[in-house]
């Protein structure tokens, strides 16, 4: 199946649940990225999708308004029209989020933006940088890392930190293909496993 709304059309699965979910986020995300560039509104279009994000991150009922399939495609098309009113956000963005309404894959809002933002940030030349750390990040951790990853990369890096304290103490650092996991968490288990071996 594929669907347009006078900008695009995009190939479409009917699964979308793990690396199919990706899948979907992608080629939704791709379509928008396209277009996005093509009209020069690369920045305008994002800067939208993260306003809705932060958002829905911060609305409980806007998460069970967007995740849940009690709702009807009516009731999520008025709902969200009125939510992205109120949010200020128009244009490219607006049409597309009600574009995932009407196909009913509004609960896959979150994958594609994140997807759309890794578009975004390849063409600007950035690194995307996942970093998933015991405590949050201090300032000058953050400007240290950012550096370090500079260096590295030649590229500046763009991160995202996630706070898990069930790593006990160090981080975990994901980019692209790479993952470097210097948390206490991943430590400990190393050392009872070599002791397991050693008895």
């Amino acid at each position: 199946m594929a669907f347009s709304c006078g900008y695009w059309t995009v190939g479409e699965t009917g699964v979308a649940s793990g690396s199919e979910l990706s899948t979907v986020a992608e080629r939704y995300a791709g379509a928008l990225f396209e277009l996005a560039k093509e009209k020069n509104e690369t920045g305008k279009v994002e800067a939208a999708l993260v306003r809705f994000l932060d958002a829905l991150k911060s609305s409980p009922d806007l998460q069970r308004f967007v995740r849940s399939p009690v709702f009807s495609g009516g009731d999520q098309l008025q709902g969200l029209t009125a939510v992205l009113k109120a949010a200020g956000i128009d244009g490219l963005a607006r049409d597309f989020l009600l574009v995932l309404v009407r196909n009913r894959r509004l609960f896959a809002v979150e994958s594609v933006i994140h997807s759309f933002q890794k578009l975004a940030a390849k063409e600007r030349g950035e690194v995307e940088a996942e970093v998933i750390s015991a405590h949050p990040l201090t300032d000058a951790q953050a400007k240290n890392l950012t550096e370090t990853l500079r260096q590295k990369f030649g590229k500046s890096p763009k991160l995202t930190v996630t706070v898990d304290q069930s790593l006990l103490g160090g981080l975990i650092l994901k980019v692209g293909s790479q993952m470097i996991d210097t948390s206490l968490r991943t430590k400990l288990r190393n050392l009872e496993k070599a002791m397991k071996e050693a008895s």
